[in-house]
């Protein structure tokens, strides 16, 4: 072993005793910024150690107390620690949850009921009064627009339509629907 070699050995030693020797002083502090739970304040201690370890050959070991550093590396520690725990994440709050909560949320299965319905009704009307009624109501198409494409005159796919929605009230109203009455009912009879 050469002489270079033993002196870093040496410094080696030395470091690690002084680390040690700073170790209860260093937790001690970091337990005063952050309270009791040995668990971060574990956490932090070895985070400091493994600095000063990895800054060794950069720092003044001999002719500066090296505790003032730890404790500057530890304060800065606990300080990015409380930072990162106290951001607030941006979006949804916990007053939407509570709003959330209280409104009501409208079922989709009726629809998909009410729509199986429909289609089943409009299957019974007579397939010009279906189309009419499909094409201006459901696809809201001007009865103008209607007439152009299916070749007859205005009048008559007004008369369709007429008809055909006054079948199909006729047959929801058989299987159990009624008229909806003003005010937001949902269409179905009183059972």
């Amino acid at each position: 072993m050469s002489l270079a070699d033993h002196d870093r050995a040496d410094d080696l030693a030395d470091t690690v005793a002084l680390l040690v020797a700073e170790r209860d002083s260093l937790r001690r502090y970091v337990a005063g910024l952050i309270g009791r739970d040995p668990h971060t304040v574990e956490d932090v201690v070895q985070e400091t150690l493994l600095r000063a370890w990895q800054s060794a050959p950069l720092l003044e070991w001999r002719d500066r107390p090296i505790r003032m550093w730890l404790f500057r590396v530890a304060r800065n520690l606990v300080a990015d620690r409380v930072r990162r725990n106290r951001t607030v994440p941006v979006g949804v709050t916990a007053e939407d949850f509570a709003a959330a909560g209280t409104a009501s949320v409208p079922d989709h299965a009726d629809e998909v009921g009410d729509r199986c319905v429909l289609v089943a009704a409009l299957h019974t009307l007579a397939p010009a009064h279906r189309e009419a009624v499909a094409r201006v109501h459901l696809l809201g198409e001007a009865g103008e627009d209607v007439a152009r494409r299916l070749g007859v005159p205005r009048g008559t796919v007004k008369s369709r339509t007429h008809h055909g929605i006054r079948a199909l009230r006729d047959e929801l109203g058989a299987r159990g629907y009624s008229r909806p009455a003003t005010g937001g009912s949902d269409g179905k009879a009183a059972a």
